[in-house]
């Protein structure tokens, strides 16, 4: 089984930024594809961005492309969301997902293909 942790959220101002760390431990964390999710209240989990196991593929969601960037440094078992120029509709408890399941060369944006979840750390944007 794949643990995974989340941390970094937290109060920002709109227009500021934040980074979002995921640890994993457990079964070996190069052969996993990534992804950040995020579910605002009384909204569906939504994706917002996914990382294939070696980091040459990325895929994020339109609202936020250009603003939020992932990364994974597979030596630390940790990925990343760098996330700038944040929104109030940014607000959202975001996860960490992986995909211990079968390795896709394209990450999935699917929240099915995500068999492994982090317990969410809570991002606020104020306006």
């Amino acid at each position: 089984q794949v643990q995974l942790v989340e941390s970094g959220g937290g109060l920002v101002q709109a227009g500021g930024s934040l980074r979002l760390s995921c640890a994993a431990s457990g079964r070996t964390f190069s052969s996993y594809a990534m992804a950040w999710f995020r579910q605002a209240p009384g909204k569906e989990r939504e994706f917002v961005a996914a990382i294939s196991w070696s980091g040459g593929s990325t895929d994020y969601a339109h609202s936020v492309k250009g603003r939020f960037t992932i990364s994974r440094d597979n030596a630390k078992n940790t990925v990343y969301l760098q996330m700038n120029s944040l929104k109030p509709e940014d607000t959202a408890v975001y996860y960490c997902a992986a995909n211990t399941l079968f390795t896709p060369v394209v990450p999935s944006t699917q929240e099915a293909d995500y068999n492994s979840w982090g317990q969410g750390t809570q991002v606020t944007v104020s306006s």
